[in-house]
């Protein structure tokens, strides 16, 4: 199991537009990508917290080369004011 967290912070007035994107990509993940287990999506405010679980590192991999994802990151790109992300291996289930 492979888990990657992601926090973004949304700019001012791009909540609205950065959203649906975020849902989307999510949910697509979710139902074409076999090596995608989990992909849950939590805001507060203007940040949106990703918490993601994939079989290994290589699905991951994957995931970030699909065309969804891609189209994702192009599309919001200007809509995030700040990006971090860690990743994190099983160590007992």
């Amino acid at each position: 199991m492979y888990a990657v967290c992601v926090t973004f912070k949304i700019r001012p007035g791009q909540m609205d537009q950065f959203l649906p994107q975020m849902v989307e990509n999510a949910r697509t993940s979710r139902a074409l990508e076999p090596g995608c287990q989990q992909f849950d999506i939590c805001r507060a405010g203007d940040m949106i917290f990703l918490y993601e679980i994939y079989d290994d590192h290589a699905a991951f991999e994957a995931h970030l080369a699909s065309p969804h994802f891609r189209r994702f990151e192009v599309g919001t790109a200007d809509m995030i004011a700040e990006k971090q992300v860690q990743f994190f291996d099983e160590v007992i289930r």
